[in-house]
């Protein structure tokens, strides 16, 4: 029997979203043990993830150039484009930002609203609808990091000595599932049409910075 989806619950409902998406990807309590199992191998590694999470993204202007923004919640000085190394203040404190989320989705044991909610926040602060807290990055740079991410993980998974190859094969499609519903919570707010008492806004990586 098929089963009614309201579409537009799906835009302003975040657990009816979830819902949905995880009934349709098989997304269950068993993949939520297989990352918190997974946690013990890849927390160790967190600091070595990150670092190559930020050394690709200076790689490319497009990108890096997004880091000489004010972040919300940074309060120190700013380096700008031609100082900023990846041991910045700026920088050591946008790690500790992408730890801390890696942490808190390996360790999370129940996917509660709270949860829910913090992933999609996770999304917004990435878009120009959070007033002076935005940094308004283009959907094609987050789609490519969350890629990165995933392959690092999965590398992780698969060279891990300790794990057999059910247990891994497990754990890959856990984080399969995770990161197309991450992605989603991405794209939600990326495809949310602005307020129409709001002009259309487009900031520059490099306006309103006060660098030294």
């Amino acid at each position: 029997m098929t089963e009614h989806i309201d579409n537009i619950r799906l835009s302003g409902d975040l657990r009816y979203r979830f819902d949905y998406l995880s009934k349709f990807v098989n997304f269950s309590q068993n993949d939520i043990a297989a990352l918190n199992t997974l946690a013990t191998t890849v927390l160790p590694r967190v600091p070595v993830i990150v670092d190559a999470v930020y050394r690709k993204l200076f790689q490319f202007d497009v990108t890096k150039n997004f880091f000489v923004l004010r972040n919300d919640g940074f309060d120190g000085k700013l380096k700008n484009e031609q100082s900023l190394t990846l041991e910045s203040a700026q920088m050591t404190y946008r790690k500790d930002m992408l730890s801390g989320y890696l942490k808190r989705l390996f360790l999370q044991q129940e996917w509660t609203d709270d949860f829910l909610q913090y992933l999609s926040r996770v999304g917004r602060m990435h878009t120009n609808k959070m007033g002076a807290a935005s940094i308004n990055v283009d959907f094609i740079h987050i789609n490519a990091t969350l890629s990165y991410i995933e392959t690092l993980l999965i590398e992780v998974v698969w060279n891990a000595e300790n794990l057999d190859n059910k247990t891994k094969k497990e754990m890959l499609v856990a984080l399969n599932k995770v990161f197309r519903i991450q992605n989603d919570f991405f794209l939600l707010h990326y495809l949310e049409p602005a307020k129409e008492d709001e002009p259309p806004r487009h900031r520059k990586p490099t306006d309103k910075c006060a660098c030294s």
